[in-house]
């Protein structure tokens, strides 16, 4: 599962603003559940959709957290009279397609982005996509349809002089 899924569930985390870090802490975490609930109640319809559903949940849960870190972090300074630093740096080692992409994902809507990913990277169904959002399969496939134009869109412009 891990091989098969894990670089499109850091992808998915990436998208929704995390570091590469903190992505794969919400991967990891979403493994970790996924395994604490098959050995509890020893069934898990589908364990995919309940791993993307996971680092989706995980991901938001995550920039709340973060944001109010950041707001308290900012209180704190503004008391001490100091100045706030970058809290995340981008990672200097994507090469240039990677890099491309994913600006290019970013310009998109994020529900859009996120049935990209899921569809993409993650190889799932519009089934499971559907119940790893709950959002039907026919607005699903409608997301993913409206994405790959956009997408298209996007690097046709990029593509001109």
């Amino acid at each position: 599962m891990l091989r098969r899924h894990g670089p499109a569930l850091v992808l998915l985390a990436r998208q929704r603003g995390l570091s590469a870090a903190d992505a794969e802490d919400v991967v990891q975490e979403a493994f970790v559940s996924l395994w604490k609930k098959a050995e509890a109640n020893g069934h898990v319809k589908d364990h995919a959709a309940y791993l993307f559903a996971s680092v989706r949940n995980g991901s938001l849960d995550h920039l709340r957290g973060e944001s109010r870190r950041q707001r308290r972090e900012a209180i704190v300074a503004r008391e001490m009279d100091a100045g706030t630093g970058s809290l995340f740096e981008q990672d200097a080692e994507q090469d240039d397609l990677a890099a491309r992409v994913q600006v290019l994902l970013s310009d998109l809507p994020d529900e859009q982005r996120e049935v990209l990913v899921m569809k993409v990277w993650g190889g799932l169904t519009f089934a499971q996509i559907a119940e790893a959002t709950q959002q039907s399969p026919n607005t699903i496939a409608s997301r993913y349809r409206y994405a790959l134009t956009a997408l298209r869109g996007l690097m046709a412009t990029e593509m001109q002089p």
